[in-house]
């Protein structure tokens, strides 16, 4: 493409030649006048000088008319072509320097003028590329200079915006992407704009899937569907809790929709945010069913207290035999219930924000050998074999108290849970981070669904085994609780009729 200062030269040159060409032209017609006179002059001059001379000699005058009058003619002609030879060169040479003079004259100017011009046209053009580094030279000589500046300093404050533009699209999309609840973005032709990471990972999709598509043919749940469906109809916010069915499992999502409003009041589409509350739903359902536990566990006891003391008053003291069984009734009832308070509250404290154990540096062997005696008796009673594999040398950081609360609960549980004449294997070993304690029992086993239920507090996989055997249903509840607090965790491997393994993981000592 020709730069603006070679069209301008070139316009200039054009012109400038047309007009030396008129200027060519003018003086051409103007010529024959001028040659004329000129002719006329030199050949009268001459004529008269012949004729001056032939008056002195004695030429015969007939003769000397014909001498003069020939003289005249061939003299006019020739000085005519003359003069018109010399003319024409002389003025072709004066227009050609003119029209180089001209032309470099005109090339100095457009030059100074010229290329700043198209330096800030060019400019201009890449900022409305979007290229907002560029920058105008500020040339003071050649009368461009404030509009250099002012494209300069728009270029900067564009170039401002562009960053501050991007900056904030960089937020908004951080924030989109990692925000926890999963948010949708339709237009007005319900094909959808926006879909976070949370959105795409709760249905299982890829961005490819929904990107540009129509919300119905994305797959989504119905009951979505229905609320997008209602949205549109209203055109106003609403919200509504959706039971999200996916894998056999239920999410419950808190789902909020509102149009979207662009400048003059148009409509431009709906966004909905969508809250996970399934965890808020499962801690409601469990205060639920603790209230309900609790009211049923303290009920048993104080009914059967208050039953039989009642009944003592009303005279059955007054025979001793049955004095002395109701007594022992009360005080195995008293114990369950002295025993049901004392996990209530053991589970409270370890349940609070903030609980700590007094850590210190224990042999697991001393921890198991403690508790299995403090069990043995209840392993006797239905003759069990504890059969031990434990390494002396697992050294583990701990509280004393509190790891053997842990180790008993799992021995009795494992006692209760076992037939009789069966056999619990006790095991101490260690990796790299852990000491880890496995007990594995011959028992009524635990099926797969009943597994992610076992520490939820007062849930019994055998209800009448484990209230006969005197369990109040928080022992494993406190057990989790208080590994965790040792910065461990806790496994469970089980296969009904066949027995349960449970695994403690608790780090060991650093050497």
């Amino acid at each position: 493409m020709m730069s603006f200062q070679n069209r301008i030269l070139r316009i200039y040159s054009i012109l400038i030649g047309l007009l030396l060409a008129g200027v060519g032209l003018v003086l051409g017609q103007l010529y024959p006048l001028f040659v004329d006179n000129t002719a006329n002059s030199l050949v009268n001059s001459k004529v008269e000088d012949i004729s001056a001379y032939l008056s002195t000699t004695e030429v015969p005058k007939d003769i000397q008319n014909q001498i003069i009058h020939k003289v005249s003619f061939n003299d006019h002609i020739i000085e005519s072509t003359d003069i018109q030879q010399t003319f024409w060169m002389f003025l072709f040479i004066i227009l050609f320097l003119a029209f180089l003079i001209a032309i470099i004259i005109g090339a100095s100017v457009f030059k100074k003028y010229a290329v700043p011009i198209e330096h800030l046209t060019q400019t201009a053009m890449e900022l409305a590329k979007g290229n907002y580094r560029v920058r105008a030279f500020e040339d003071d000589f050649s009368g461009m200079s404030k509009l250099s500046k002012s494209i300069n300093i728009l270029a900067r404050n564009l170039h401002d915006i562009s960053v501050m533009r991007e900056t904030e699209k960089e937020r908004l999309k951080t924030l989109i992407e990692n925000m926890g609840s999963a948010l949708l973005m339709i237009d007005r032709n319900g094909e959808t704009t926006i879909a976070n990471r949370s959105f795409l990972k709760l249905f299982q999709l890829k961005f490819e899937d929904v990107d540009g598509k129509l919300f119905r043919k994305i797959g989504l749940p119905d009951q979505i569907e229905e609320f997008i469906d209602k949205l549109f109809l209203t055109e106003s916010s609403n919200r509504q809790q959706l039971n999200i069915k996916k894998n056999h499992f239920t999410y419950y999502m808190d789902a909020y929709g509102a149009p979207v409003i662009g400048e003059h009041g148009r409509w431009l589409g709906i966004v909905i945010v969508m809250h996970d509350i399934t965890e808020l739903k499962k801690l409601e359902q469990v205060r639920k069913d603790f209230v309900a536990n609790v009211s049923h566990e303290l009920k048993t006891p104080v009914t059967s207290i208050k039953g039989f003391s009642e009944t003592l008053l009303f005279g059955a003291y007054k025979k001793e035999e049955t004095l002395l069984s109701f007594l022992e009734i009360i005080h195995k009832e008293s114990n369950r219930l002295q025993a049901l308070i004392i996990d209530l509250l053991d589970l409270s404290k370890v349940e609070q924000t903030g609980y700590e154990i007094s850590k210190q540096k224990v042999y697991f062997s001393e921890i198991i050998n403690s508790s299995i005696e403090l069990t043995i008796h209840l392993a006797d009673k239905k003759n069990i074999t504890i059969e031990t594999n434990i390494d002396e040398q697992v050294v583990i950081l701990g509280e004393t108290n509190r790891l053997k609360q842990i180790i008993v609960n799992l021995i009795a549980n494992a006692i209760n849970y076992s037939l009789e004449n069966t056999m619990i294997k006790l095991s101490v070993y260690q990796n790299k981070k852990y000491g880890i304690f496995e007990i594995e029992d011959q028992g009524i086993g635990i099926s797969k669904v009943e597994i992610t239920r076992i520490f939820e507090r007062f849930y019994r996989v055998d209800r009448a085994r484990s209230r006969n055997s005197g369990g109040t249903g928080l022992g494993l509840a406190i057990v989790k609780h208080l590994v965790e607090a040792h910065q461990g965790y806790i496994e469970v491997h089980s296969e009904e009729g066949k027995g349960t393994i449970f695994k403690v993981y608790i780090p060991i000592v650093n050497t």
